[in-house]
């Protein structure tokens, strides 16, 4: 199969490069250093990770490149508040355009109609989009480590940082943990979906767990695969706490109310 994933990137170059055409980097900076409200992406999912208890990112999806349209009936904030309603503790919301028909626009509606922190969801590949997602509200964005190297991580990690963001660092195999622990980002997500071909295994999340010691005070999130309550004890039964679901919840007419009934704890 193609490789998706360097598509996604190509693309994002491309998007990059006329974004600037229309407003300067130095512009959109400024805008993103002045806002000084973000809410704790990293603390709200440590608080109930820590307890033992289930803290879910909930996502704002649209579409994706494997699904096509995943939910018509889209209103991020309505949804936003089916989810903080539903016990989330953070969102997710889609901004990748062509793939993922998701939007800027979409974080920032979220984002207003709760009081929950917001993931900006999306392929970075530029600073620019850093200070884009500041700019619109993000509480925290994700690096994806098959997307990067090394120089980039660290360097977008720490202008994450500056801007009072967290940052989501998200793996898929043995090697993306290993530099992933390099980096000083908490959070670490384990992508069952393998971003190369879309096929999933949420057994990924386990094996990858290993890698991670106690004393590296690491916050690991599953993403993607996880469809059912089975899955979710699954990842219990592990000492996995930590979530990252849209699609399961999306397909639903009311989200929150699944996210509710999928993540009780007996």
């Amino acid at each position: 199969m193609d490789n998706i994933l360097l598509k996604i990137l190509d693309v994002k170059r491309e998007e990059v490069a006329e974004l600037k055409k229309i407003r300067s980097s130095n512009d959109l900076l400024r805008e993103a250093e002045a806002r000084q409200d973000t809410r704790g992406f990293a603390n709200a999912l440590k608080e109930r990770i820590d307890a033992k208890q289930n803290a879910v990112i909930a996502e704002i999806k649209k579409a994706s490149p494997s699904k096509g349209i995943i939910r018509e009936d889209f209103e991020p904030d309505a949804l936003a508040m089916s989810y903080a309603t539903g016990g989330a503790a953070c969102l997710s919301v889609l901004t990748e355009t062509q793939f993922f028909q998701g939007s800027h626009d979409f974080l920032r509606r979220a984002r207003a109609a709760c009081s929950l922190p917001v993931l900006c969801k999306d392929f970075m590949v530029n600073p620019y989009q850093i200070y884009r997602a500041r700019a619109f509200g993000a509480d925290c964005i994700l690096l994806i480590v098959a997307a990067l190297d090394d120089k980039e991580l660290h360097d977008f990690e720490q202008i994450a940082t500056e801007l009072k963001m967290d940052v989501l660092v998200e793996v898929h195999d043995e090697k993306e943990m290993e530099r992933a622990l390099k980096l000083k980002s908490p959070l670490i997500g384990v992508n069952n979906r393998d971003l190369r071909s879309f096929e999933t295994d949420i057994h990924n999340t386990i094996r990858l767990k290993d890698m991670v010691s106690e004393e590296q005070n690491r916050l690991l999130i599953t993403e993607s695969g996880i469809l059912h309550k089975d899955d979710v004890k699954l990842m219990n039964d592990n000492d996995i706490y930590g979530f990252l679901i849209g699609e399961a919840f999306m397909r639903q007419e009311d989200p929150g109310q699944a996210l509710a009934t999928m993540m009780a704890q007996d």
